[in-house]
């Protein structure tokens, strides 16, 4: 699955590679189909954002700066599922589930913090939205962006690391989506099992309380 890829990120000694990689228009697995997906992104030691696309040539329809360090984020990874729950509190009978902003996030069953949905991206969420168009799955080092255009150093400090996967959207209410990461083997939800009933390495709930 997408996670084994990412504990090879060690082995990708610069972010030259993976560039090099997503320019391969002959791997399947790179190439965009439209489908919904997820992107978990962030510097070494610095938070770590997630992205929600319904394409990835658009906009994200939901983007938000987790209240947790990327690090963090790379140990949950390494128990080979990660759960991700986030919870509002506020309701507008305008508003879409994902256009809420303040949102509780739960990690794994652990409480993380709060955090606000971002209306407009950040200099280096642009430069990552650019670097992944139009790739659907995938996960590794990227080159940080320059520094004149707003970038952290590059460096060990200075590496950002993306996990990015397609999901199958389910939409339980108005007040209720999960996100589930589809097996890039298989084609199916789940994680190296398939259809054995496994649980899917990557999944997401958003909640709307009543």
């Amino acid at each position: 699955g997408i996670f084994k890829m990412f504990k090879l990120m060690p082995m990708l000694s610069s972010g030259c590679k993976m560039v090099a990689l997503l320019g391969r228009h002959n791997s399947r697995a790179l190439l965009a189909d439209h489908a919904t997906t997820v992107t978990l992104f962030g510097h070494r030691r610095g938070r770590v954002s997630l992205a929600i696309h319904e394409d990835t040539r658009a906009p994200p329809v939901f983007l938000i700066e987790l209240p947790m360090l990327t690090s963090a984020l790379h140990k949950e990874i390494a128990s080979g599922v990660v759960k991700l729950a986030l919870e509002s509190d506020t309701r507008s009978a305008r508003r879409r589930l994902v256009e809420e902003y303040v949102w509780a996030v739960f990690c794994n069953g652990r409480k993380a913090g709060y955090s606000i949905r971002r209306k407009d991206a950040s200099d280096d969420e642009r430069h990552v939205m650019r670097l992944l168009r139009g790739v659907s799955m995938g996960a590794g080092v990227l080159p940080a962006a320059p520094e004149k255009d707003g970038g952290v150093p590059a460096g060990p400090d200075g590496e950002l690391t993306y996990v990015r996967a397609r999901v199958e959207r389910v939409v339980g209410s108005k007040d209720s989506e999960a996100f589930y990461m589809i097996n890039p083997h298989e084609g199916g939800v789940g994680g190296d099992g398939g259809d054995d009933g496994s649980a899917p390495e990557l999944s997401i709930f958003l909640v709307r309380m009543k």
